[in-house]
């Protein structure tokens, strides 16, 4: 079922006494980010049902699959910020929160969820900004002996061109 949250004394949900997990889409696709976070939001939802646990999927994008009222056991169309994620939890209460199947749109909220006391499941804090701090990705692949290409950042026209140059 579809779920709009309201701040008014009435709400449509009902919180069940079954465990659950709350799945963060990754809300409208843009370039860099799309169906491929999709795709996994559906498939980490399925996995949940099967492991006996109540799906719940917060999204704001009504033309994905994961928005389908057949995926998910509750769906919520609400904006993916702190303030409106938070007041889905308070609510459902579930046993965490899962953000890397959303993109960084989900994770950038992971922090604020953690600091509200939110389990994260899955890919923990440290891990995700590991792997998306450049520095901190490189170190590890330094520390691993796994080979990469080589990278330049440039900041100006003329640093541009001179790393081209060298290339």
């Amino acid at each position: 079922p579809y779920y709009y949250s309201t701040y008014a004394d009435e709400n449509e949900s009902i919180v069940t006494d079954r465990k659950s997990v709350v799945v963060l889409g990754s809300g409208p696709i843009r370039i860099g980010q799309g169906v491929e976070f999709d795709y996994a939001t559906v498939h980490s939802v399925w996995a949940i049902k099967e492991a006996g646990y109540e799906a719940i999927i917060i999204n704001n994008n009504p033309e994905t699959v994961s928005t389908d009222f057949s995926i998910s056991d509750k769906l919520y169309f609400e904006p993916l910020t702190i303030e409106d994620v938070m007041h889905i939890i308070d609510l459902e209460k579930p046993e965490g929160v899962i953000v890397q199947f959303g993109g960084q749109t989900a994770i950038n909220l992971a922090a604020k969820l953690e600091e509200h006391g939110v389990k994260i499941l899955g890919t923990s804090l440290e891990d995700l900004d590991r792997a998306e701090d450049r520095d901190k990705f490189e170190a590890a692949l330094t520390k691993l002996g796994i080979p990469q290409p080589v990278g330049k950042t440039a900041t100006t026209v003329e640093q541009a061109v001179a790393i081209a140059e060298e290339i």
